[in-house]
């Protein structure tokens, strides 16, 4: 290939070149300014590191020892960073303040710090940790809570397991993958790309924890479907979560918007293991605000001869379980499960 051939190629890489060098710079800075345990080093440590880079690039005009000077600073850098280490012990918020965990005996498991508040507004309530024991033999099906709160490519999934006694009661446990916040902290979608959150396997009544983002929250819009999981696969979700939440009690994990967010695990999974048409390479894998459209593609939804438009409307929950707490003594409806899912498909 002649040398003008080359010349595109040549130019492209330089950009590419030069693209990453500044994404990975920018990610350095971050990871400095958010993730620097002393808070008042923060600032300072990242302000170093931007001077260091300007040194880089002008060593680099002149020869390839700036280019390795700044690969060995990112190298640094991302060990350190590495190096991090998450625990479950801090001054945790009351509403994460306790890890759920289980015990097992044949198809029954007891599972411990159920979380069941008792909300007066978002933030003034009265926390209420439940013991619970279920049979793994009554489990029915798996519901979907997603929660759009912002921007449509981002939502947040609620998993709730049906459990269906002989007398033909349901019992529903809801399972949230969220960060787990101390005292001072609030939620951040950018802050969640950094080691700033530990990961939580919370376990919860849908009272609480649906509840919470219905008639509480303000600017969330919560949607309610049904999918077709059939027992058998319900009760190997049901008996992972409960191996992820036993392995987190005793191995603490960073939360990652990417890597370990609400979705990222339970998506894994069920691509893994061939559950329904979820596949690992869909993008709405990621960005899960369109979570739900990948599923109804998949044919993983109830959908009662909707389309996925009509379906979504109907999906909406907000004012129904807001008018629940009108109509019955909030917080405290032990119908508000059944309450919330009646004339949508699927139940």
């Amino acid at each position: 290939m002649s040398l003008p051939a080359l010349r595109p190629w040549r130019s492209l890489s330089s950009k590419l070149l030069i693209a990453f060098t500044v994404a990975a710079s920018v990610w350095a800075l971050s990871a400095l300014y958010f993730d620097v345990p002393i808070p008042w080093l923060r600032i300072p440590a990242a302000c170093l590191y931007l001077l260091l880079i300007g040194a880089f690039v002008w060593l680099s005009r002149r020869n390839a020892k700036g280019i390795l000077l700044w690969l060995g600073s990112l190298a640094l850098v991302i060990a350190w960073w590495m190096s991090l280490v998450p625990t479950n012990t801090r001054p945790w918020q009351p509403d994460v303040a306790e890890l759920p965990w289980t015990e097992r005996s044949g198809d029954f498991i007891t599972i411990h710090n159920i979380r069941n508040f008792l909300y007066r507004t978002e933030s003034d309530y009265t926390p209420r940790w439940d013991v619970k024991t279920v049979n793994l033999a009554q489990i029915q099906g798996v519901d979907l809570f997603l929660t759009h709160f912002g921007s449509p490519w981002i939502a947040h999934a609620i998993v709730s397991f049906q459990f269906r006694d002989t007398a033909g009661n349901d019992t529903y446990i809801a399972m949230s993958i969220e960060q787990r916040k101390v005292i001072g902290q609030s939620y951040s979608a950018l802050r969640g790309f950094f080691r700033q959150y530990e990961l939580i396997y919370l376990v919860a009544d849908e009272r609480d924890v649906v509840r919470l983002r219905t008639n509480y929250r303000t600017g969330e819009d919560v949607r309610l479907y049904h999918t077709l999981t059939k027992p058998d696969d319900a009760r190997r979700l049901f008996l992972q979560y409960v191996e992820w939440i036993e392995r987190l009690r005793n191995h603490p994990q960073w939360y990652d918007a990417v890597t370990d967010n609400c979705t990222s695990s339970v998506t894994s999974y069920l691509a893994k293991n061939h559950v329904g048409g979820v596949s690992r390479w869909d993008w709405r894998s990621l960005l899960n605000g369109y979570g739900d459209q990948m599923l109804y593609d998949d044919g993983d939804l109830a959908t009662g001869g909707l389309s996925f438009q009509d379906l979504s409307v109907q999906a909406l929950i907000n004012t129904s379980a807001k008018s629940l707490d009108a109509a019955k003594s909030p917080g405290d409806n032990p119908d508000f499960s059944r309450d919330i899912r009646r004339g949508h498909p699927g139940f």
